[in-house]
């Protein structure tokens, strides 16, 4: 009785163990495939601009005598997507230039670490090639600590900066040791194409269509923890350290829109507006809404920031 049960469990074992094999090499194939395939669904938007030797996409619209740049969050798959509601409200006034970092969007992957230095260097020099040389730069939660030190190595280029729920360089959070390996096995195992299939909604995107929506989801899944996204991750503490050695330029008009009662982030809107105490012209504006405020107040953001610097002039 004692070997039959013995064999039954063991039966059994042997049988969940084949079952969670075969799981994981459907998922890991079913990955696979799909990349293959979705590279081919990709729609290019905006035109590629050589810089370092690489490819560096940017999105421009609109014909304003004025020229705002956007720059992304971390880890933001298509920021020529993800900005599509801030830029409709900003091109009938202005013309906007989405920057898209290596190893986000379209752009290629670079060999180069994601230090700060490296990263801000890249973004200028995209704008030199495009004849860019005077700009407000408008940035995204990472942006903040990038647009720091942009603003303070070409002053004289930016006109303003506008922080949109942006980071300041002592919020903590970035002490932790980034895993790598573990992110690493998601995204080549599979199972951040599976997460996402069984929980569509853990896609951050704007309100758009079905169709935008799908190729938001296909970049996001070809970028995800990609060499770049994780160089940059493991740079966070060093970047976020940088940049505790710059502060705003005392006559460049900086304004800070951030999301309303942050309780994720201790001291989120007081530590801003230690950013911009010494400031002539800045300002803290708090907004109902998420991380992504300009998925959703977009149209407040520009009449807000048109409205602050008519103020300054």
């Amino acid at each position: 009785m004692m070997k039959k049960t013995l064999f039954f469990i063991l039966k059994s074992l042997g049988i969940m163990l084949t079952a969670i094999v075969v799981f994981l090499v459907i998922v890991f194939t079913v990955n696979i495939i799909s990349n293959q395939l979705e590279k081919e669904k990709i729609e290019p938007y905006g035109q590629l601009v050589p810089v370092d030797g690489k490819n560096m996409n940017v999105l421009i619209q609109g014909k304003g005598k004025e020229t705002i740049v956007l720059l992304p969050g971390y880890g933001t798959g298509a920021p020529g997507i993800d900005f599509k509601p801030l830029v409709e409200q900003l091109t009938p006034f202005y013309k906007v230039v989405v920057i898209e970092p290596f190893g986000y969007g379209l752009s290629d992957v670079t060999e180069k670490e994601r230090t700060v230095e490296n990263i801000v260097a890249e973004i200028h020099e995209c704008l030199q090639k495009l004849n860019i040389d005077r700009y407000t730069l408008m940035g995204h939660s990472i942006a903040g600590i990038y647009g720091l030190e942009y603003v303070n190595k070409y002053e004289k280029e930016v006109r303003a900066f506008v922080g949109i729920d942006s980071s300041f360089p002592t919020q903590g959070g970035t002490d932790d040791e980034f895993p790598t390996e573990a992110y690493k096995l998601i995204k080549n195992s599979g199972f951040n194409r599976l997460l996402m299939k069984l929980n569509p909604d853990q896609l951050v995107a704007p309100k758009v269509d079905d169709e935008t929506r799908e190729q938001i989801r296909i970049i996001s899944l070809k970028n995800a923890m990609n060499p770049n996204i994780i160089s940059e991750g493991e740079n966070l503490k060093n970047n976020f350290k940088s940049a505790e050695n710059f502060k705003f330029p005392k006559n460049l008009p900086v304004i800070f829109f951030l999301q309303k009662n942050n309780t994720e982030v201790e001291g989120w809107t007081p530590e801003h507006e230690e950013q911009i105490k010494d400031s002539v012209h800045g300002k803290v504006v708090e907004l109902e809404g998420g991380h992504y405020l300009h998925h959703t107040q977009s149209k407040e953001i520009v009449k807000d920031f048109r409205s602050f610097m008519e103020e300054g002039n």
